[in-house]
């Protein structure tokens, strides 16, 4: 996908089992609202799953506040792609969820070397609607969201 990689030998994990994150007589579109498991990283042909990027207890969701929030872990401090993960986020949320839910995409506190930088331009609607002007940036984000088969 890149070359020249950030971090050559990622630690893989296995995939875990899917469970519920909410309760069952919350909204269905909430309940539906990040599937990391559809979501490649960038720059190697894993999941964020598989690298640990994200994980179900990063993912809160509050329906009666139509709030979201996912923090994500990059796998090495000074991970160049992390915006470009976070984005993959966001896209994920706006293309999943009912405009009504707010979406906040934090970088796990301490997991990176700019994190405060990385943490507003994620969460700057202005920033963000400029980074998907740019038809590079959509064309890796699409690739990184596209549906994988046989895995």
């Amino acid at each position: 996908m890149v070359s020249g990689l950030i971090n050559e030998n990622p630690v893989v994990y296995e995939k875990k089992e899917r469970r519920s994150r909410i309760a069952p007589s919350t909204n269905d579109a909430a309940a539906a609202v990040v599937d990391e498991y559809d979501i490649k990283d960038p720059e190697h042909p894993y999941s964020l799953e598989q690298l640990k990027v994200i994980t179900e207890d990063a993912i809160e969701v509050n329906d009666r506040n139509s709030y979201v929030r996912v923090t994500f872990t990059p796998t090495v401090e000074h991970c160049s792609m992390a915006t470009v993960i976070g984005l993959c986020l966001r896209v994920k949320l706006m293309r999943s969820l009912p405009p009504r839910f707010k979406v906040d995409i934090r970088v796990a506190p301490g997991s990176h070397s700019t994190e405060a930088a990385v943490n507003k331009q994620l969460n700057d609607k202005e920033r963000v609607a400029a980074a998907l002007e740019n038809p590079n940036l959509v064309d890796m984000v699409d690739e990184c969201l596209a549906p994988s088969y046989g895995e």
